[in-house]
């Protein structure tokens, strides 16, 4: 079966409130859709979003390429050479990745419609469920408990502490959000590239005597601190993923050669695609270190390729999926319930729109 027809268009989409994190501020994401369109008339669909403080895409770079260097390399293949497509969408031009990302999405969603088969069965069938957590954004700290004892209340018992803006502060942050919200709640802390390799240490040590339930700490350098990473990893005791240090499954034999991490966290905007996050997985595995995925401020259709993938995958033990939560349409599509997700059993990844 073809690829006869690829489609590229955008949609705007609001938060219900902000999305605040060190590296930036979020109040609505522009999703680019990306259609694929077979001979036999089978639609498959994946969508992306810029986010230049990590990918470094904006959305004019990320249609332009899709139109002009992405799209020519698959159009008029068979669909059943999945392997073959995203592997030459993924190497024909550097960087891009989530613009790569939506492709690859939505060759995947065509190609579990032509099989009529749903995307985790693709990718070897469900290993487990997972439970979503809810992160609370940077905000003053009275603002932090209130979103955190909202999201208690609502029946999440993962949270997903942001911080990393001052550092001073964030110690306080977390032990007061905790006092609040009782001891029945796990907590994973985000920095997003906030910290000095020895601020981290300070803080992680002083988290560590307070006997604070925290499940680990990402990102607590620059991406590039490779040597950071391993630098706090040996003199902390609660666990370090890295996030934005892992682009590629190149970036995850990095870490891995030099001990840098105990786990890693997989973004289908990083990685470009669905082939690369699950060969990130599956290199994690072979050595030992569990992966969680998670995503950027993204549209419904991107998040749950990445919760099909989750699913299947049995290196993929954790997930941050919460965006869908933000997003005032996301009534739209019920997948996302509170800490639980919902997987269709649809074929591809479950959601189609009008033509």
């Amino acid at each position: 079966m073809k690829i006869k027809q690829i489609n590229v268009t955008t949609q705007s989409i609001p938060l219900v409130k902000p999305f605040k994190t060190a590296l930036r501020t979020v109040t609505q994401i522009e999703s680019i859709l990306v259609k694929v369109t077979l001979d036999n008339g089978i639609e498959g669909y994946g969508a992306t979003v810029p986010t230049e403080a990590i990918t470094g895409e904006t959305k004019q770079s990320i249609i332009g390429v899709l139109q002009y260097r992405l799209i020519p390399v698959v159009i008029g293949r068979d669909i059943e050479m999945i392997a073959k497509n995203t592997k030459d969408v993924q190497t024909c031009c550097v960087g891009n990745t989530s613009a790569k990302a939506a492709l690859d999405m939505a060759m995947h969603d065509a190609l579990g419609k032509h099989l009529e088969i749903p995307l985790y069965q693709w990718f070897g069938g469900k290993t487990h469920d997972h439970v979503n957590d809810m992160t609370i954004s940077v905000n003053p700290t009275e603002q932090m408990i209130r979103d955190a004892e909202i999201a208690i209340n609502h029946g999440f018992s993962v949270l997903k502490i942001k911080v990393g803006k001052e550092a001073k502060k964030d110690i306080e942050r977390i032990k007061r959000i905790y006092e609040a919200i009782g001891p029945n709640v796990v907590l994973r802390i985000d920095a997003n590239q906030g910290w000095t390799a020895k601020e981290a240490v300070r803080i992680i040590r002083q988290l560590e005597q307070s006997n604070l339930p925290i499940e680990f700490i990402e990102q607590p350098v620059p991406k590039y601190d490779i040597e950071g990473l391993r630098f706090i990893r040996e003199r902390v005791n609660i666990p370090i993923m890295a996030d934005e240090s892992v682009f590629s499954a190149h970036d995850a034999l990095t870490l891995i050669r030099c001990q840098a991490v105990d786990l890693i966290n997989i973004k289908l905007m990083k990685t470009g695609g669905l082939r690369e996050a699950y060969t990130i997985a599956s290199l994690a595995e072979s050595a030992g270190i569990q992966c969680m995925i998670g995503s950027m401020m993204e549209p419904t259709l991107s998040v749950l390729a990445a919760a099909h993938l989750a699913a299947a995958h049995p290196n993929i033990t954790r997930v941050d999926l919460d965006a869908p939560l933000w997003l005032d349409d996301s009534n739209q599509f019920p997948f996302f319930q509170g800490s639980e997700i919902h997987l269709p059993n649809s074929p591809g990844i479950g959601i189609s729109y009008p033509s």
